[in-house]
């Protein structure tokens, strides 16, 4: 039985009462439902930790792994150089390696303010949240936004 269905069991469930002695007759089984969704909420929640557990191990593997990409890179980059240096635009060619020069070319901007506005991208402007959040927390009026309150759920 799932959370929801076990919550419409709880709240329709029909107490059968012992008329003589006013005792109820049924008692046991409301409790079983009761432990049964606590269990499930527990698990619910351990899940979730779980979940996140994982989540954070992934996010900390992927930034060693990040790191150790651009440790490569940067190494990659300075051995180019160095062999650039060493070669001094001389060719180099072995059975296992061939190190040739091309030409490339790109715009360098020298003075962004006086390029025409056709070569310029359109940015939308930017919303300073947790300005507004400090200004609305101090009791000010901003049109556009309001102050929102809600709860989160916490499992630690």
């Amino acid at each position: 039985m799932n959370l929801y269905e076990l919550n419409e069991a709880i709240e329709g469930f029909d107490l059968e009462i012992d008329e003589e002695t006013g005792e109820v007759l049924n008692a046991d089984a409301l409790d079983a439902l009761q432990m049964e969704r606590d269990e499930k909420i527990e698990n619910i929640a351990l899940w979730i930790k779980d979940l996140l557990a994982e989540a954070a191990a992934i996010k900390a593997e992927k930034q060693a792994l990040e790191k150790r990409q651009k440790t490569a890179e940067n190494k990659a980059a300075w051995l180019k150089s160095y062999i650039q240096d060493a070669l001094a635009g001389e060719k180099f060619k072995t059975a296992r390696v061939a190190i040739s020069y091309g030409t490339s070319k790109r715009a360098e901007i020298t003075d962004a303010e006086l390029i025409p506005e056709k070569y310029l991208e359109e940015q939308a402007p930017k919303v300073k949240k947790a300005e507004i959040l400090a200004d609305l927390k101090a009791g000010e009026v901003i049109p556009g936004a309001y102050l929102l309150e809600s709860k989160s759920l916490r499992i630690k």
